[in-house]
């Protein structure tokens, strides 16, 4: 019969082997690496809920977000931010850069599908307003109005059309990585100055 262990000890006349140190050490690194992905778990459920969004400042109007989206029309829309907007009477988000003249009509607009409007202020002065059940987010009126306006347009998911992918259709083939996750409390990313 073996003799008892002094505290904290072995018993005397059982010596433990190598294989059972080993094994012991394994067993107390498995309880770590359980106990640390347990505790990484219950963090990341108290995360607040995420959705997707277009980033403004990185988008460069590929089109892609009219053609990859896995609904019909895209969830992804034109913006415009009004603070930004300079009103103009000849607003290239609306009219092609080479046009006919400055009339509204089929062979002078840049949008595609006519979903750009605009409204008169006061002389000189209108005011354009997107028609989003007819945007497709081709970003075309975007581009116009970057490369010749103030930038006030921008693209942006809508989040009362689009289903949250886990991993968004558009974001996987997005050339210029503009789509990142954001608080589902804060879902937009307005453009607050011009790009440079």
């Amino acid at each position: 019969m073996p003799e008892q262990a002094p505290e904290g000890g072995e018993p005397r006349g059982e010596k433990r082997t190598r294989r059972d140190v080993i094994a012991g050490a394994a067993r107390a690194g498995g309880a770590v690496v359980s106990v640390g992905l347990l505790a990484s778990l219950a963090k990341g459920s108290r995360r607040p809920p995420t959705v997707w969004q277009i980033d403004p400042s990185k988008c460069i109007q590929c089109g892609k977000c009219a053609t990859e989206c896995v609904i019909t029309p895209s969830a992804v829309k034109c913006v415009h931010v009004y603070a930004l907007c300079g009103y103009c009477k000849l607003c290239f988000g609306l009219f092609l850069d080479k046009r006919t003249g400055n009339t509204i009509t089929a062979e002078n607009n840049r949008c595609p599908v006519d979903a750009i409007k605009r409204r008169f202020v006061e002389d000189p002065f209108y005011e354009m307003y997107i028609d989003e059940p007819t945007c497709i987010g081709c970003g075309i009126c975007v581009k116009g109005c970057n490369r010749f306006g103030n930038g006030s347009l921008h693209l942006q998911i809508r989040h009362d059309r689009c289903v949250n992918c886990n991993q968004c259709a558009i974001a996987r083939v997005c050339p210029s990585n503009a789509f990142v996750r954001v608080p589902a409390s804060r879902p937009y990313l307005l453009r607050s100055a011009r790009r440079t």
